[in-house]
């Protein structure tokens, strides 16, 4: 089946056509910048040079930064609070004139992972974290996926009586706000890394999002508590995982 993938970031808004029984692109990516302030009006103007560029005709898949719930954002963290409620599948649907399905970002790059990359019929709990602008999770069982766990905005303690939501200390943007060196990056990643493990003991932890085609610069400077891996889709899984949503949604 084709269907169009796109991955909502913090930063960039990320789209293109995929064959969802391989998991191949059939266009080139096509990226524009997420808007800021990313209101309703704004991100369907952006929407709009996607749907405009590819004039495609068939399912649509989004991914979004923040936790869906029956089709409506829950959160929207990096984005702006005024989108929380809003049913954006359903807008998109109008705006394109198709079918459109909604998912988690972190979820729908687990899934491509899960289903075409590294993660692909492995047993056990795996967790994925997309690291980028922020921190996305995505927590599977013998590759059934838990939505919307976002354990990016977990706490972590960071001194003496001093806790930060974990993407603002360790995610890639915190890298670059900061000005840290990659080694420094991976102290605090190292940290985060066995917070998350304390919580949730996975038998393995796949690193996506951004970062994952960095791993030369850090994998050598962290002690992980489990099984530690780069995903091998790296950034396309989002437009993948979420291209593969609305396909089993529209079947």
């Amino acid at each position: 089946m084709e269907v169009l993938g796109i991955d909502i970031g913090g930063s960039g808004m990320k789209a293109a056509l995929v064959d969802t029984t391989s998991g191949e692109w059939l266009t080139e990516r096509f990226r524009i910048d997420t808007p800021h302030p990313a209101k309703l009006p704004a991100m369907l103007d952006a929407l709009a040079e996607v749907s405009e560029h590819f004039k495609w005709q068939g399912p649509v898949g989004c991914g979004f930064p923040g936790v869906i719930r029956e089709q409506t954002i829950l959160t929207a963290a990096n984005l702006h609070k005024s989108l929380i409620g809003i049913k954006l599948g359903e807008e998109i649907s109008k705006l394109f004139g198709q079918s459109a399905w909604l998912i988690n970002d972190a979820d729908a790059a687990g899934l491509a992972e899960v289903r075409f990359g590294l993660a692909k019929e492995r047993p056990g709990v795996a967790l994925f974290l997309t690291i980028g602008t922020g921190i996305g999770t995505a927590l599977f069982t013998d590759g059934k996926l838990v939505p919307n766990s976002e354990l990016g905005h977990m706490l972590m303690k960071i001194g003496k009586d001093k806790y930060c939501e974990a993407e603002h200390y360790a995610a890639d943007s915190a890298r670059q706000r900061d000005d840290l060196k990659w080694s420094q990056w991976a102290e605090r990643f190292d940290e985060f890394l066995h917070d998350i493990y304390a919580l949730m003991q996975p038998d393995e932890i796949i690193i996506g999002g951004g970062v994952a085609k960095k791993g030369h610069k850090f994998m050598d400077e962290i002690d992980p508590p489990c099984p530690l891996l780069l995903a091998t889709l790296q950034n396309r899984a989002g437009i993948i995982g979420a291209a593969l949503a609305a396909a089993e949604h529209h079947s």
